[in-house]
């Protein structure tokens, strides 16, 4: 099979991807050596790929805790009210999440989702009283779109990003 066959390039980048994404932080020698990589084809595979946008970005893995912030998890179900263009701009143009990062929430992710709910939102805020501020602003923004909101708390998280926790002894505490 040629080196450069597109079944390779797919095999290199899945394996250079599996590394960065638990080594990002690394230096391009180090992911390379992980890698099995030259130095010189980790930099031609991680520019071709933020290129393509296939790599969206550098997220550091933080413990909210020990900033005084807890994880929340809430789940969206929409009504069958479509969504005016106007509000689509909101999330879009990132107006509600600078909005939020006012009053010390950030969203960690969100997904939309098939099945029960239609959306999935990892939250981080310093209590539940700024996600009854999140929810408020959200009822004003997209009442009519907005069926059911349910909220968790996250107790303990096992991965984020790929990561795992570095306090996975703490998980005992749980069972």
């Amino acid at each position: 099979m040629p080196k450069s066959s597109k079944k390779r390039i797919n095999e290199d980048d899945k394996k250079f991807l599996r590394v960065l994404q638990q080594n990002s932080g690394d230096s391009i020698e180090n992911i390379a050596k992980k890698c099995g990589f030259s130095k010189q084809k980790v930099g031609r595979i991680k520019k071709r790929l933020e290129k393509n946008n296939a790599i969206w970005g550098y997220p550091a893995v933080v413990d909210d805790g020990q900033f005084g912030l807890k994880k929340y998890l809430m789940l969206l179900k929409r009504t069958h009210m479509p969504v005016t263009p106007e509000k689509m701009e909101i999330p879009i143009k990132g107006r509600l999440r600078r909005e939020l990062e006012k009053i010390g929430i950030s969203i960690d992710f969100s997904f939309l989702i098939m099945g029960d709910y239609d959306m999935a939102i990892c939250i981080s805020a310093p209590s539940s009283k700024e996600l009854m501020i999140l929810s408020n602003k959200l009822s004003s923004l997209f009442g009519d779109n907005i069926a059911d909101v349910k909220i968790f708390d996250v107790l303990f998280p096992l991965q984020i990003c790929g990561i795992d926790n570095p306090n996975i002894d703490q998980l005992k505490e749980f069972f």
